[in-house]
């Protein structure tokens, strides 16, 4: 049925099911699990709005990419423990944007999203991750 899943990750609850599902769904189709966790780019116009001003914006960007990694490793781990290989992947950009553009590129037929990731008030205000990525996907989208 499914050759190929992809399992957007960002480690919230939301992201902790849908792993568990894309697990699932590997087994039961013999599809090869691929997990890509997307951080976003620190903005100096976001910084203009906040309180606190970093001094050096990239290192911000160093540790929002080494956390990301974590995360991504942690869900390799977690397949691992489940007796699933999985290939994960960490990207800078949109979001929803980044995890359409992946799954084209990579040939994913099938996405797996939870319902609400770790998000902001921006989700309140433009949408969730996971209704953006249904709205521009080509390929099937499973929210969990």
């Amino acid at each position: 049925m499914f050759k190929r899943i992809l399992v957007a990750y960002d480690g919230s609850r939301g992201a902790e099911a849908a792993l568990e599902k894309g697990i699932e769904l590997a087994r039961l189709c013999g599809a090869e699990l691929q997990v890509l966790t997307v951080f976003r780019h620190y903005s100096m116009l976001e910084a203009s709005f906040s309180m606190v001003r970093p001094d050096e914006p990239e290192q911000i960007d160093d540790a929002m990419r080494d956390y990301a990694r974590d995360v991504a490793d942690h869900a390799k781990a977690r397949a691992a423990e489940r007796g699933i290989s999985i290939r994960a992947f960490v990207k800078n950009g949109q979001p929803a944007r980044s995890i359409v553009a992946f799954a084209e590129e990579h040939g994913a037929d099938l996405i797996v999203v939870g319902s609400r990731g770790l998000g902001s008030l921006e989700s309140y205000l433009v949408g969730s991750v996971s209704h953006k990525v249904t709205g521009l996907a080509t390929c099937p989208v499973l929210v969990v």
